[in-house]
């Protein structure tokens, strides 16, 4: 124990010592949080190949369940199936070797890379982290069609959802978000990054919010789709095939000439809008990039 306070006060006095007693605190609170499932028979993991896998079961596999995912470094991949379960996958990315791990003569490189992989499973509802602050890490979940999830990941990938009914909220600082055949509650921001959605259908009582700094929001909706708009596009343009109405400053509505192809709309604040006669709440708003409103079939 001395041995270890000396070690640890001598890092204390520089910033990078304060980093590396973080992130041993996360790793340690990582393998606290893993024992209970182990104890649980839910681990299969395959240790030392860099790839993890744990078969999550629910509390209540009668009732959708809602995944809960945070990663520092590393990508999200949602994708849907019949069963009841919960697959998660973790995986170890490929990265550029550094000069010093090159081999001595005589010697080979072992792997012994692991992702940290923690999940908790209570009442239904499933938190899974990974050690992705020291290694960037692609976490793959395979969920019942009905699953609401909440996604963050800030470097290293993106997040993909797809054929998710369930409520699902995503954000990425740099990285890309693509959501397809989705129609629930769907909130969505990312900073540096295009965001991509295509809906299935829309559900009125369910809201709808995009949100990019730099990168461009594309939206397809069914073209039966009926929704209140709320538009706000900084230093960009709003393009789209619907026939939108927009409400004027008087509070009466016009529409927009037709032409040929989309129709192009500069916003300097943001206006309100209605496709179909209005619906469900819409919100799309950007900074620096276009916002695309797609009619499902109409190319």
């Amino acid at each position: 124990m001395g041995t270890f306070a000396s070690w640890r006060n001598m890092n204390r006095q520089t910033a990078s010592g304060r980093r590396i007693l973080r992130g041993l605190g996360a790793l340690g609170a990582a393998f606290a949080l893993l024992a209970p499932v182990q104890v649980l028979g839910q681990a299969q993991a395959q240790a030392g190949d860099g790839v993890d896998r744990l078969t999550v079961h629910l509390s209540d596999p009668t009732r959708p369940g809602a995944v809960d995912v945070k990663l520092v470094n590393g990508s999200i991949t949602v994708k849907t199936y019949n069963g009841k379960e919960i697959e998660v996958e973790a995986r170890l990315r490929d990265e550029p070797r550094m000069h010093w791990e090159e081999p001595r003569p005589g010697m080979h490189r072992l792997s012994v890379g692991t992702t940290g992989l923690t999940v908790d499973e209570e009442n239904n509802n499933v938190s899974v982290t990974t050690d992705s602050v020291f290694h960037t890490v692609e976490v793959t979940l395979t969920v019942p069609t009905h699953t609401s999830l909440s996604l963050r990941t800030v470097n290293g990938g993106g997040i993909t959802v797809s054929g998710v009914e369930g409520d699902v909220d995503a954000t990425v600082v740099n990285g890309p978000i693509t959501l397809t055949d989705i129609s629930g509650s769907t909130v969505a921001h990312t900073i540096n990054g295009h965001l991509t959605a295509t809906f299935s259908r829309l559900n009125e009582s369910k809201p709808i919010a995009f949100s990019s700094m730099n990168g461009d929001i594309d939206v397809t909706f069914p073209s039966d789709a009926k929704a209140n708009l709320s538009l706000h596009s900084q230093r960009g343009g709003v393009f789209s095939d619907f026939d939108v109405k927009f409400l004027n400053s008087s509070g009466e509505s016009s529409t927009e000439s037709s032409g040929t192809g989309p129709r192009h709309v500069r916003i300097g604040g943001g206006v309100y809008a209605t496709i179909n006669g209005g619906g469900g709440a819409v919100q799309l708003s950007n900074f620096n990039g276009n916002i695309y409103i797609h009619k499902a079939g109409a190319h």
